[in-house]
């Protein structure tokens, strides 16, 4: 409300100072003619002190408009990202595998902060200038009523030329979106601490950086062709307004040679007209930015718009607290979405209650699938997953993911301190210090831990100042750790020892049991010496289950598995 009442307040101020000036040539004339008496200049004197007092008013308009629109900028920026972040944390996790969402990501993080409050600012110029040339019209209807009109017809073509070229800057920044995100990661191959050991290795730098040089010049010359059809156009529009306005000022100018009209008119009428050009022309501008900012804020809207697929039922059931069943996927049928290859095909399962299970087999065979599923990051196209006889489809989506704790194979590294990373694992639970260091001894970090400077208050990463970075194995188990502080009665580690060294994992599978004990836990791996531990194993291949038992018959049935473990042990059964 403020910033309305300002912004008409500086819209209505430039009426003032045009007929200020008219009064002050007049004063002027009328003070030389009365041959300079006292009277006749303090007239003047006092005209020129108003018009002195409306541009000082003027710029404490400005100064007052300024610091509104800073705080609308913070509150518009915040108010942006709080409605992005919000949409990328409910959105399905399909969605982060769809090249489409990455271009919609795109295009809304790279104007997020910038595109809202461009059109603000504009919609307020747009006002501003839109009384002011009202006013201007008014004056110069005085002279002529067909005078605004001759000022309108001018600007036409240069409106035409603004909304013309507004669309063609959008439809390219779509058609390049692809192109420009192609760019950012050759950049960020480039600039980030991920890919840096690899890329001076292979030594492969400067391919990236002539890759991206190519890709960079390419969108630089198609930009500078579109830029280059929009001047002309401009130029064009321009000479058009230059002749119609020139026409109008020779006619005033006329009137004024034959005495029609005073100095102080012209005076008042060039000011005006001048000004009517310059809102004119800013008008033209805030008109074009505004569409051209509205076509861009519609990839907002659209990204907003997004609608997860999996939801929760209109009634939900009440999960259970402990499982006394268990598991089981029934005839499940699933997709990843864009493709057409069946990640399982007709998959069962049944995972016991309390009781370890392992899956393993080749990468790609579709175990990770069924932490997705379990998760509700999908839902199978047909079948069933089911918790205690209970399909997850029927559970509200929040409850299917507090009974579950998973430690993922590529877990990511928290920049925060150790104890922030751990109690991450359960934000409902808090920051427990007892719980944490019980965590982080489960999982065997806590001699990691112990030779750091300030221990579980030390904060990781190299992000941020006094950050440490950890080794790959440590940051699993301190990974492990985050698993473990969540008291869920299902624990699901994907490759928990994958990082680990024989003798750290020989350590960490002697105190699985107990770790596990009373939680239904799954272990998805490869290392069949992980899969030691279970109570049952499953082997699976192309998405399905192909042999199922204990090590001990496994290797008796001479199949995958025993292949397998000979491959991986050297040996050909657990004894030897």
């Amino acid at each position: 409300m403020l910033w309305a009442v300002l912004l008409l307040c500086q819209g209505l101020l430039p009426i003032g100072t045009v007929y200020l000036t008219r009064a002050v040539v007049n004063s002027l004339v009328a003070a030389y003619r009365a041959g300079g008496g006292w009277e006749s200049i303090e007239q003047v004197l006092v005209l020129a002190a108003a018009a002195a007092g409306l541009v000082v008013l003027g710029e404490l308009l400005g100064i007052a408009i300024y610091w509104v629109k800073e705080a609308q900028a913070e509150l518009v920026r915040d108010r942006i990202h709080a409605l992005v972040h919000e949409k990328s944390i409910t959105v399905d996790l399909a969605f982060f595998e769809l090249p489409d969402f990455y271009d919609h990501l795109h295009q809304v993080t790279q104007g997020a902060a910038m595109r809202p409050l461009a059109v603000l600012e504009t919609l307020g110029s747009l006002v501003q200038n839109g009384i002011t040339l009202a006013a201007m019209a008014g004056v110069m209807i005085g002279f002529g009523w067909w005078l605004p009109l001759v000022l309108v017809a001018g600007t036409l073509p240069a409106l035409w030329v603004v909304l013309r070229y507004a669309q063609l800057q959008h439809r390219w920044v779509l058609e390049r979106t692809a192109d420009e995100r192609r760019a950012h990661y050759y950049d960020w191959l480039l600039t980030t601490s991920g890919p840096a050991a690899e890329v001076r290795l292979l030594d492969v730098g400067r391919h990236f950086q002539e890759t991206f040089q190519v890709l960079r010049r390419w969108l630089y010359r198609d930009r500078l062709r579109l830029a280059k059809g929009q001047a002309l156009a401009e130029l064009g529009a321009g000479l058009v307004a230059l002749g119609v306005n020139g026409v109008a000022l020779a006619w005033m100018g006329w009137k004024t040679i034959r005495g029609l009209v005073t100095p102080g008119d012209l005076a008042m009428f060039y000011q005006a007209f001048q000004q009517g050009l310059r809102l004119a022309n800013g008008l033209l501008a805030n008109v074009g930015a505004l569409y051209r900012n509205m076509l861009f804020l519609s990839n907002l809207f659209e990204f907003l718009e997004l609608q997860p697929q999996v939801v929760d039922p209109r009634a939900p059931k009440k999960p259970p607290e402990r499982l006394e069943q268990g598991i089981r996927f029934e005839g499940v049928i699933f997709r990843y979405p864009g493709s057409t290859r069946a990640a399982l095909e007709n998959f069962s399962l049944t995972i016991p209650a309390g009781r370890i299970t392992a899956v393993v087999g080749s990468n790609g065979a579709g175990k990770s699938t069924l932490i997705k599923l379990l998760c509700r990051f999908y839902d199978p196209q047909e079948g069933r997953v089911e918790m205690d006889g209970v399909d997850l489809r029927e559970l509200a989506v929040a409850d299917v993911r507090r009974r579950v704790t998973v430690l993922f194979q590529e877990p990511v590294h928290y920049q925060a301190t150790v104890a922030e990373n751990i109690a991450l694992g359960d934000k409902d639970a808090g920051s427990v210090q007892t719980a944490i260091e019980e965590a982080a001894r489960a999982a065997g970090a806590e001699d990691a831990i112990g030779r750091l400077p300030e221990g579980y208050q030390n904060q990781l990463g190299r992000w941020f100042e006094s950050g440490m970075e950890l080794s790959v194995g440590e940051w699993q188990r301190l990974a492990l750790a985050r698993a473990f502080y969540r008291q869920a009665p299902i624990l699901v580690l994907d490759e928990p020892t994958s990082a680990m060294d024989p003798w750290a994992e020989t350590d960490w599978l002697n105190r699985f049991r107990r770790l596990a004990a009373g939680r239904t836990s799954i272990l998805i791996t490869h290392r069949l010496t992980t899969a030691l531990t279970a109570d049952v194993i499953h082997v699976m291949e192309d998405g399905r289950i192909v042999e199922s038992g204990t090590h001990a018959e496994l290797v008796a049935l001479g199949g995958r598995y025993a292949r397998a473990w000979k491959a991986q042990t050297g040996v050909s059964d657990l004894g030897s």
